[in-house]
């Protein structure tokens, strides 16, 4: 049943999938009027690629009987200053000129809950899917760091959700190894957090379970990744990731833990 007080949450998704739709798809239509586009660096053709096999430990933040889940995925890294693929992300650049790098990218998109791996009441909900995204990213790289904002939206529909973050990036390195700090904060509208999160009536009567209905939220969040370089053609890489879940997302009677954590190792071949 619609309710008239829920109109200005639907015109505020609408808004901003149109805002990230059209920067997606605009830019690239009249970046040929941005006076220092000539200035982008050339295409490297001696960019690396990289393939390899990364093993991710995920603890969800969700109420599971065993809430800590292991997956192996594929990984590829590579940037030839027109497109990239970074782990699970790939993009291309509509200015990159060294300094700022403005691009449109697509990666897997939200969390995933299984009723199957929940127990009690929590058993009698339905499932909650990874999606896609696609989105824009500004990086600005400066004596102190990169700077990175970035917007996107849920381009499969599972929770026709937006997403912005803002991002700080460091760089340390020392002979073979790389690492860099990140830390910042991720925006999750209603609509994300709703489907991720929340406990619909329908839900609610199946099951038993509290029904929940979330709002907006702001998750800070630190990032650490390191890169060794075993020789020329093979490479380590780890990543450890820990986001705070605000009350928006931790009063859900899906949830008992205020973080969700990542940890990921990988092996990588340089061709």
């Amino acid at each position: 049943m619609f309710k008239l007080a829920a109109r200005p949450n639907i015109y505020t998704r609408a808004s901003l999938s149109v805002l990230t739709a059209t920067a997606l798809f605009s830019v690239a239509s009249v970046s040929s009027a941005i006076p220092f586009l000539d200035k982008n660096l050339p295409t490297d053709k001696d960019a690396v690629l990289s393939v390899g096999v990364n093993v991710m430990a995920v603890k969800s933040a969700y109420d599971l009987d065993d809430n800590a889940e292991f997956r192996v995925l594929p990984g590829v890294f590579y940037d030839n200053n027109r497109v990239y693929a970074r782990g699970a992300q790939a993009g291309a650049y509509l200015i990159n000129d060294g300094t700022n790098q403005l691009s449109v990218y697509a990666q897997p998109f939200g969390n995933s809950f299984d009723p199957n791996d929940a127990s009690g009441n929590l058993a009698e909900l339905d499932e909650r899917k990874i999606s896609a995204s696609a989105g824009v990213s500004y990086q600005r790289r400066t004596p102190i760091g990169a700077f990175r904002a970035q917007i996107a939206t849920d381009v499969l529909d599972k929770s026709g959700g937006n997403t912005a973050r803002l991002t700080y990036i460091g760089r340390i390195s020392a002979d073979k190894l790389t690492i860099y700090p990140s830390f910042g904060f991720e925006y999750f509208d209603e609509d994300y957090n709703d489907y991720y999160y929340g406990v619909t009536e329908a839900e609610s009567a199946k099951s038993g379970v509290e029904p929940y209905k979330s709002n907006n939220s702001l998750n800070p969040y630190i990032n650490i990744s390191a890169n060794y370089d075993f020789n020329e053609n093979w490479a380590g890489f780890a990543n450890q990731s820990l986001s705070y879940l605000p009350n928006e997302q931790y009063d859900s009677p899906m949830v008992n833990s205020r973080t969700d954590a990542t940890t990921t190792l990988g092996l990588l071949y340089k061709f």
